[in-house]
């Protein structure tokens, strides 16, 4: 029987670096696999099914604006549980912060006041896996301390002799407004429309208005500086904060990380404290 022909030789390349009395320089190595169909023992090797190294690294997240009290401290015990870990935010309104994500702004997490702005990221493909809900809030009238307007009920909102502010449409601040709004049957008297929650509670703690319609927890991040008054329509305005892991983070498994501690007992804790309700 003729001798079995021997299969053409298999190349892969590689390179290390070697001392030769002087600078370091790159040498090609050649390694040979020596029989058809064969594979170098470390590439048949895999990791066990999720298995995962230390979360590390930079972690961007994108927050609604209401989240920036209750976030931040989310993030340093984040950082605290995971050290060789940055947490970094962004804290806008949704929509913006929404806008930035489909312009190709890089963010490992998106944390939205609204299913419908976060339905804009999904829809985008830019999330990865389905968004979950984390919280939920309802609004609050604003007045500064003492009530020099003497602001009582939303009835007041469309008093064109009071000075109101809003958030703007686009927000879900101010689509939450609309809803109670439209349940209440009332159409208000803005002055003005802010871009985001927390500019219109600034409007409230400076007394450049006599009331604002913002979320309960910004009520309570504001302490003595505001007062807080309850209104019946709240109840047909409440938002669910939805968040997600986003398709092209730099840092997925930093991000995934993050969501789960949002979602875990002591994130939740943090959150119930700040005035945010269950999902």
């Amino acid at each position: 029987m003729p001798p079995r022909p021997l299969c053409p030789a298999r190349f892969r390349p590689a390179t290390r670096r070697v001392r030769l009395g002087g600078p370091i320089a790159p040498i090609a190595l050649i390694i040979v696999l020596s029989a058809c169909g064969g594979t170098p023992p470390e590439e048949t090797q895999t990791a066990t099914p999720g298995e995962t190294g230390p979360v590390t690294g930079d972690i961007t997240v994108f927050g609604a604006a209401s989240l920036t009290d209750s976030f931040t401290e989310l993030g340093e015990g984040f950082e605290e549980a995971h050290p060789g870990t940055s947490v970094r935010f962004s804290f806008a309104g949704s929509s913006s912060l929404a806008q930035q994500i489909l312009s190709g702004a890089p963010a490992d997490v998106f944390a939205s006041a609204s299913p419908a702005t976060m339905a804009l990221v999904a829809e985008g493909g830019r999330t990865e896996g389905d968004p979950v809900a984390f919280v939920t809030n309802r609004l609050q009238i604003a007045v500064p301390v003492g009530n020099p307007g003497r602001v009582t009920s939303l009835e007041d909102f469309t008093d064109q002799d009071r000075t109101i502010a809003l958030c703007a449409a686009e927000v879900p601040c101010g689509a939450a407004s609309a809803r109670a709004f439209e349940a209440a049957r009332l159409t208000p008297a803005p002055d003005t429309y802010e871009e985001d929650v927390r500019a219109a509670l600034t409007k409230v703690r400076l007394d450049e208005v006599d009331a604002a319609l913002v979320y309960q927890t910004d009520v309570l991040v504001a302490g003595t500086q505001v007062e807080g008054i309850d209104f019946a329509e709240s109840a047909a305005a409440v938002n669910d904060y939805p968040i997600a892991v986003l398709r092209e983070a730099p840092n997925p498994a930093g991000g995934q990380a993050f969501l789960d501690f949002v979602l875990s007992p002591d994130g939740q804790a943090v959150l119930g404290a700040a005035g945010f309700g269950s999902p």
